[in-house]
């Protein structure tokens, strides 16, 4: 295999804005090329924009695997860990279906960071990845396991924000 017929794993974390953005950018950009990208949502179960513009994109299927309500890791009940192990499960089916060129876990990290699943999990569904298929990882508070675990590491780091200010996620914008 070429080096430039390499896949790989990405991890974009930070608490800077833009991880799901920059994933969400990389799939449209691989649509452009005829790839497949499978897209799940950890932690996400509310109407985000993406979810209303890409519902019926031919080259990229969005699932979401987390509560209608927004939580904190203080928040975390059974249901929550149940609809994380469920998502991985459904994660893992799409890895190994063959019928993807890019698979994103969005908001793995955080699902991570909150105990809902272990970075051993998550490790062990990437140990199954096919070698040719490439995979991204989303979320603030990445744990140093799936840090290792990656090819490639992009930190976002937040200089200033707007939320601080008290401005709650925009649609369109954070939403």
């Amino acid at each position: 295999m070429k080096a430039s017929e390499k896949k790989f794993v990405h991890l974009y974390t930070g608490n800077g804005k833009g991880k799901t953005t920059a994933a969400i950018g990389l799939a449209i950009r691989a649509a452009g090329h005829g790839m497949k990208t499978y897209i799940g949502q950890f932690l996400k179960g509310q109407l985000y924009g993406e979810l209303t513009e890409l519902k019926n994109h031919p080259l990229i299927t969005i699932e979401q695997h987390g509560d209608t309500k927004c939580i904190r890791k203080e928040d975390v009940t059974q249901a929550h860990i149940d609809q994380a192990r469920l998502g991985l499960k459904k994660v893992s089916d799409a890895m190994l279906s063959g019928q993807y060129d890019i698979l994103v876990m969005d908001e793995i990290n955080v699902t991570v960071w909150f105990g809902l699943l272990s970075a051993d999990e998550v490790i062990d569904v990437l140990k199954k990845r096919p070698d040719n298929l490439e995979v991204i990882l989303t979320g603030r508070n990445a744990p140093e396991k799936l840090i290792n675990a990656a090819d490639l590491v992009t930190e976002m780091k937040e200089i200033k924000h707007y939320y601080t200010q008290g401005v709650l996620a925009r649609d369109g914008i954070e939403r």
